[in-house]
């Protein structure tokens, strides 16, 4: 008996698909990681780079200066970190202190050569009689030698003071520790307290 052969119906030609073509992935993979090593070292390389060039930078770089004060177009040290006066602001109150001793020294001379004119005149024979004359010489060198001990005690202040500028002392606080005003000192030169020590002096 004869065996039929079964057909096989061909399908269009048109409605077969193409085979697929191979997709290079393992090429693909292997450029890409490469690319993306190269990559990374060359960064790793450039920042590197970038902190040895920082790091050598701050090494050269000078200390930040001082704050300090602009007025009046000036560049001045900030006073609140003044803990003495410098040596030229020292020779300026040294130059005003010892003006002011001589002064006072041709005054209290003065002072002493009326006392004796007065007391002189208080002695002689023509006066010893006159009541009115004698109490009045007498209030006159009562005042005369209260103004000539004012100004041995102020001109004893004053030889104190250059002390402390030699010492270079002058000029600070004796309560606080923080500098006197200037303006203090120069209408005051032999002040030791600052003016709200002293007001919290005279309210205690």
């Amino acid at each position: 008996m004869a065996v039929k052969k079964k057909t096989v119906a061909k399908k269009p030609a048109s409605k077969i698909k193409p085979a697929p073509k191979k997709k290079v992935i393992k090429k693909t993979k292997a450029v890409a990681g490469k690319k993306v090593v190269a990559k990374k070292i060359v960064k790793k390389a450039v920042t590197n780079k970038v902190l040895k060039n920082i790091v050598n930078v701050a090494a050269k770089a000078k200390p930040a200066p001082k704050a300090k004060l602009i007025v009046k177009g000036k560049m001045k040290s900030n006073p609140s970190t003044k803990t003495t006066y410098s040596d030229k602001e020292l020779a300026e109150f040294k130059a005003l202190i010892t003006d002011r001793l001589e002064s006072s020294r041709k005054e209290l001379k003065y002072l002493h050569e009326q006392i004796n004119r007065t007391a002189e005149v208080g002695s002689d024979d023509s006066n010893k009689y006159s009541g009115l004359e004698d109490g009045t010489g007498t209030s006159e060198k009562e005042y005369l030698s209260q103004m000539a001990s004012r100004q041995i005690t102020y001109i004893d202040h004053l030889e104190k003071a250059l002390i402390r500028i030699a010492n270079k002392s002058y000029g600070i606080c004796r309560v606080s520790g923080k500098l006197i005003n200037k303006e203090r000192l120069r209408a005051v030169p032999h002040a030791t307290l600052s003016i709200e020590a002293k007001k919290a002096q005279a309210s205690t």
